[in-house]
């Protein structure tokens, strides 16, 4: 039996359960309880109690192709640690350490992904940097994050396990004593890998960012989950579980940074559930969910409207399909079989959009080489680095450049202006500007649109 958890929508379609229904999962859950359980003394991480709880998205199993299984409730801390007080004193050393495996500039102006293996010990830390390798070079082939490879820095952070492997691999009994207390069966459910959130935060801590935060476990059965509530005391956007060594955990975790980065919803639904057969509550928040007919859309200029009857990369046209957000009638989704629906698809139209605006909340795309803080003369140059893209295009970045205001037009694309190219003739003080701006189209939206540009400036004078 496939254990499973009701499906819990978002804070905004939540209905109440009926009574029918909760006596139904009561037995259900029940039922996956007594399957899943193992020795009482052998459980990883009990699940009630008086500790604060999160949500975490479930992913779908591992031979549906589902993106997902709605979501459930569990701990946000595990049992009491163990793993510090019994490293050796060289292991000791080695925890924590912290290495900038992708480095494309400031961290004030890239997008900034931290991740952090459990399970590890000393000895295998080298097997995590390469695991962490492998799997961000599966986020990378998938657009958009393709294109916009430039706009990330990526460190990792050793974590020393005192056992290698996690807990419930490769059963609820097996318990491992490991940096971050992650293990399957979380919720009674096998393909579900928690974590104790506090250990991972004291070490994403570590770090000298974090934007997004990705878990890798030492270990190839399929599973992950996403916990993607903004974190209050660190800033980044959620946390993605992933099994390092299984095929298919890369497309867990790229679809949890849909949720935490782009903020979109789940496309998939729940037939034969009560509660989730039809949506009659107000219009949803995400980009990618809509109570409106494709009709109704394009009548009211609202949601994806300016993508409908394009071709999308997850096949088919950009339209109104009914079924979504988990509900099986009354909202729409953009594509058939997106990311957000069917792991292994790309992103739709809509998504790819809903992405990049993501990406542009925490990367700026002109970083000051040149100082600002001081005052440039005659003899001194302003320099800027901007990234290069990535995608098949070849598209790349408009650099502009601006004395007081009015464009120096001999100066675009180039990413260094000498003041005394700017042919000054008098004693006032000036502003110099460069300007960058991407111009995608796979945005279409003009409110996201004024998001994909950055400035800066330096004050020049003879």
């Amino acid at each position: 039996m496939d254990p499973v958890r009701r499906p819990v929508g978002r804070p905004a379609i939540r209905p109440a359960m009926r009574p029918a229904l909760r006596a139904a999962v009561a037995m259900v859950c029940a039922t996956a309880a007594l399957v899943a359980a193992g020795p009482a003394d052998a459980d990883p991480a009990p699940r009630t109690g008086t500790r604060v709880e999160v949500e975490v998205e479930i992913p779908g199993p591992e031979q549906g192709g589902d993106a997902g299984s709605g979501h459930v409730r569990v701990p946000a801390a595990g049992s009491p640690a163990k793993t510090a007080d019994r490293l050796s004193e060289a292991e000791r050393a080695a925890d924590g350490e912290v290495t900038k495996m992708v480095d494309n500039g400031s961290t004030a102006d890239r997008l900034d992904v931290v991740v952090v293996g459990d399970g590890y010990t000393a000895a295998e830390l080298t097997k995590f940097h390469a695991d962490a390798e492998q799997k961000w070079a599966e986020v990378t082939a998938v657009e958009p994050y393709t294109t916009y490879r430039g706009l990330f820095n990526v460190w990792t952070v050793d974590a020393v396990s005192h056992d290698s492997g996690v807990s419930g691999d490769p059963d609820p009994a097996t318990v491992r004593d490991t940096a971050l207390g992650s293990y399957f069966w979380c919720g009674d459910i096998e393909r579900l890998l928690c974590i104790d959130q506090p250990k991972v935060d004291a070490y994403v801590a570590k770090a000298p960012e974090a934007d997004l935060v990705i878990v890798l476990a030492n270990s190839a059965k399929y599973g992950g989950a996403g916990y993607n509530e903004p974190s209050a005391t660190l800033g980044y956007e959620g946390i993605s579980t992933a099994s390092a060594g299984h095929a298919k955990s890369g497309q867990v975790a790229i679809h949890e940074t849909g949720h935490s980065l782009g903020k979109l919803a789940d496309e998939y639904f729940y037939p034969g559930v009560p509660d989730y057969e039809k949506y009659t509550g107000p219009e949803p928040a995400e980009s990618n969910s809509s109570a409106l007919s494709a009709e109704r859309m394009a009548t009211q200029r609202a949601k994806w409207h300016r993508w409908l009857g394009e071709e999308s990369p997850d096949g088919g046209t950009v339209g109104a399909y009914e079924g979504g957000n988990y509900f099986v009638t009354g909202l729409y989704r953009p594509t058939d079989n997106s990311l957000m629906r069917v792991l292994g698809k790309p992103f739709n139209l809509p998504g790819v959009e809903s992405m990049i605006a993501g990406f542009y909340q925490h990367a700026r795309i002109v970083t000051p080489v040149t100082p600002t803080d001081r005052t440039l003369r005659l003899r001194h140059t302003a320099k800027a680095a901007v990234p290069r893209l990535a995608g098949a295009d070849g598209r790349q970045l408009v650099v502009r450049w601006y004395l007081d205001g009015r464009e120096l037009k001999r100066f675009e694309g180039r990413t260094e202006v000498s003041v005394a190219e700017l042919w000054l003739f008098d004693l006032r003080t000036h502003r110099l500007s460069v300007t960058a701006e991407d111009r995608t189209p796979s945005v279409r939206d003009p409110k996201i649109a004024r998001t994909l540009r950055s400035t800066t400036a330096w004050t020049v004078r003879l």
